[in-house]
This record gives structure tokens, sequence and C-alpha cells, in this order.
């Protein structure tokens, strides 16, 4: 018995209006997890998906689909035309091209076939227990009922991926035990907490609802707030001698963009620590343009003032 996660609403439409698809899916794995029978979370991810790609079975997949073959040839040439970096022309064999905007839908072609119509066969005809399934791109994320399925089911998907030349990253792929009764079973057998997982950048958790209820709650994920802070370091640095008036556009953009992508429920205090490195940066990056090295705090909050910065704001409505 297994359930098929939708990523989107009723009529198609997105479960959070306004926002990508990518939140529905989000969205669709925390309703699963709180209403269907999760007790185990195989959090798996597949090493260097992208640069792995297989194009003869690539190209194999797209046929079932596309019957012209003069489309497939330009596809398949597509695949092979190489990448260009620091002048000099080198030839690809596998792998599709990042940040070209095919390569998202060449992407969930070969993984539908590799891996979504296989676990719906596999789960039908080998669980013993529910079995959800929640995928975007190449992050995936599997609830199961009984611990041995998980466990089955990880063994037989790592088979699976070799036949089409992609491995399972074994330092980063984990079966954990989640779901509503996680934390009392991890206490009466002297445990601590339920495991977290990792999941579109936003770390999911077990944890309960002022009323005691139990809940999923996620958090922007350490290693993208830490390397989201790092990037814009770099940024500020090459517009630091830029007019205070001009970096100000800049930075409300780039805060509003953190909000509308991580403002989810239960996210406030990750919102504000992001918002208070990124004013302590700042503060940090214009102290370099003074001979003195620093911009005093009052001086700065009187900056702060003509300039201000946005606050974090939740974006995600309640449903509960």
């Amino acid at each position: 018995m297994g359930l098929s996660v939708p990523r989107l609403g009723r009529a198609g439409r997105s479960l959070w209006p306004g926002r990508a698809p990518l939140m529905s899916a989000l969205a669709a794995l925390e309703k699963a997890v709180m209403t269907q029978r999760v007790n185990w979370v195989l959090d798996l991810d597949i090493r260097t998906f992208f640069d792995s790609v297989d194009h003869g079975w690539l190209v194999q997949m797209l046929g079932h689909r596309i019957a012209d073959p003069r489309v497939l040839r330009l596809i398949e040439r597509w695949l092979k035309a190489g990448i260009l970096a620091s002048g000099r022309w080198e030839p690809v064999e596998i792998g599709t091209p990042q940040g070209s905007g095919i390569s998202p839908i060449l992407a969930n072609v070969f993984l539908h076939y590799a891996v979504d119509l296989w676990i719906h066969h596999w789960r039908r005809h080998h669980a013993a227990g529910q079995i959800i399934v929640c995928r975007y791109a190449d992050d995936l994320a599997i609830g199961c009922q009984q611990e041995a399925d998980g466990k089955q089911l990880l063994a037989a998907l790592t088979d699976r991926l070799k036949q089409f030349g992609l491995a399972v990253h074994e330092g980063k792929t984990r079966l954990i035990e989640f779901g509503r009764f996680a934390a009392e079973r991890r206490a009466a057998a002297g445990q601590r907490r339920p495991e977290t997982f990792n999941f579109l950048g936003f770390t999911h958790y077990c944890s309960k609802t002022r009323n005691g209820k139990f809940v999923v709650k996620r958090k922007t994920q350490s290693k993208r707030l830490v390397r989201k802070l790092k990037a814009i370091r770099e940024d500020m640095l090459d517009r630091m001698h830029t007019p205070v008036r001009e970096q100000h556009p800049w930075l409300r953009q780039v805060l509003r963009g953190h909000y509308q992508y991580y403002g989810v429920i239960f996210n406030y205090r990750a919102l504000r620590m992001f918002r208070d490195c990124v004013v302590r940066l700042w503060r940090k990056i214009l102290g370099k343009r003074s001979q003195k090295g620093r911009v005093i705090w009052a001086s700065y909050n009187r900056l702060l003032i003509a300039f201000p910065l946005p606050e974090p704001v939740i974006q995600q409505a309640w449903h509960r």
C-alpha cells in the first residue's frame, strides 16, 4: 500500500498561492508526514546528479513522449554541445548543463522513468506498510510506515540507480525515525529526540503546538544560510565604494527575496537572524571605506533610519 504525494492543490492550483511549485512540494511533504502513517523518513541524496545523467538513457526516455526524431536529434546535439571554459571548448559526454532552462525539465523526465515509476511499482509489490514519496528535481524524501520497508527500498533503489549510471551519496543518505510517535518511542528507549532531515533548503524537525499536537516544523538549513551570507559579503565587497543610496535598493531586494522563499511558519527566528547578520555585515563593509576602519553604531543607526532594511515577514498563510 502507498500514497503518491501531489505537488499541487485542487484544480492544479498551488497550495500556497503566489508561490513557486517548489513550495507546493514542501507543503505536500508536510501534509503527508502529519496525516499519513509515516514513522521513518528516507532522506536520499543522488551524488552529482546533473553531472551524471546518461545521454543515451535520457534520449531513450524522451522517445516515449516525443515521436519526431528530428527533435530528439536536436536535444542530443544540444546535450553534446560541450562547454566553453577559459576560452577553451571542452566536450561533454554525460550530464546536463546546469543553469539552462531545459535542464530541470530533462532532469525530471530522467528521474520520472528511473525513479518515480519504479518506486510506485516497488511499493505495490514489495512494501508491507504505507510509503509516501515527495520529489522535486533531484531532491527526494520518502516516508515509510515500516523500518524494514525503508531499508529494503534503499538497497533496491541504490541498485536501480546504478543501472542508469547514478549513485547514492552514502554520507548524505539516511533512514531516520520521524513522525507523530517518534519522540515518544525514542524517549521510551532512552534515546535523544528525533533526528532532522533537509529538503529543499529547509531543515524539518518534529515538534508540538501549544496544544500539544504533533507538527512538522521547518527552519532555514544552516549550510544554506552560511552560504548565502558568504555570497552577500562578497557582493558587498564588490559594491563597497558604491554610494549608499545605490547599495540600499539592492540590499532590500536581497532581504525580500530571502523572506519570500524562507518566510514559512515557525521560521521567524531564522529570518531575524539572517537580517541581523546582514545588518552587521553592511556596517562592517561600510567601515572599510573609512580611515578609522569602522562605523560607530550611533552613526550607523542613523543611517538605517534614513535607509531602512525590511523586517522579516512570514509569507505562508496559516491553513491548519
